[in-house]
């Protein structure tokens, strides 16, 4: 019975830490940063809205089933990869929802719906900065 029970509490774990599955695609060859705490890495919804110049680190995907995920756990996992790959913000490309008729497919049929989203990590530069940030890899 204990083992049953181990077996269980394990398995629960291992789905609800599965909820949101994020990869990354290194861009560029800027320098390496040290992690930035997931808390600390600023949403921004379009380049416009990033307060200075800033270096792309990343192009980050996200997807997680329906039924485990909503927009928020996208958004912390796509901060934590950030985070980890120095980054210091995320533009959001886009956060995309199953349909109606996908969700009810994955219940009569078992299978997944997923929820998909994407990004691009960016370090937004100090103001002061005396980088010079190659056309390339930077914008405005």
């Amino acid at each position: 019975m204990r083992t049953l029970r181990r077996i269980a509490v394990a398995a629960l774990a291992l789905v609800l830490g599965a909820c949101v599955s994020t990869n990354a695609v290194k861009l560029g060859v800027g320098p390496a940063r040290p992690p930035v705490p997931e808390d600390a890495v600023a949403i921004y919804r379009t380049a416009d809205q990033v307060p200075g110049r800033y270096e792309e680190v990343a192009l980050l995907n996200a997807s997680g089933e329906s039924i485990w995920t909503n927009e928020a756990k996208m958004l912390n996992a796509m901060r934590r990869k950030a985070g980890q790959m120095g980054a210091n913000a995320i533009i959001l490309d886009a956060i995309s929802e199953p349909g109606a008729g996908a969700k009810v497919a994955a219940a009569v049929l078992g299978v997944g719906a997923e929820r998909k989203g994407k990004a691009i990590a960016i370090y937004v530069l100090p103001a002061a900065s005396p980088v010079a940030v190659p056309a390339d890899t930077a914008s405005r």
